[in-house]
């Protein structure tokens, strides 16, 4: 069975368009088990009941953003080894390197297309097919 069959991947992006586009591109690499979360807060409430091994997150959001987000994955216990990708329009190195220091397994530009998020998820997890 492929990877992408079993892969359970969180999408947190405040903004729907952008939480549309990356379900849709996940949807065209076959990921089928793909869970929802509008913002920051409920992306970690669902890291934590939904069972997934990836969160895919934009980096700037009301409340709780993404920095803030993987700070919170990294700080709990049965969420500290989960993959995360932080998906962000920012190029400034800064805020990237920041993502870096605070785990983020990978860091992705917007606006992406389907192959260049294939790399990203691929080099956290693995092959997908």
């Amino acid at each position: 069975m492929p990877l992408s069959d079993q892969l359970q991947v969180l999408v947190v992006d405040d903004h729907v368009t952008s939480r549309m586009l990356t379900v849709e591109a996940l949807q065209q690499l076959n990921i089928k088990n793909i869970h929802i979360a509008k913002n920051g807060k409920e992306g970690f409430t669902k890291s934590v009941s939904a069972n997934v091994h990836l969160v895919l997150s934009d980096l700037y959001m009301p409340e709780v953003d993404g920095l803030q987000l993987l700070h919170a994955i990294r700080s709990y216990k049965t969420t500290a080894k989960l993959a995360v990708i932080i998906i962000t329009g920012s190029h400034d190195e800064n805020v990237l390197n920041k993502a870096r220091q605070l785990g983020a397994n990978n860091v992705m530009c917007k606006p992406f297309n389907v192959a260049q998020l294939k790399r990203a998820i691929e080099a956290v997890v693995g092959r997908l097919n």
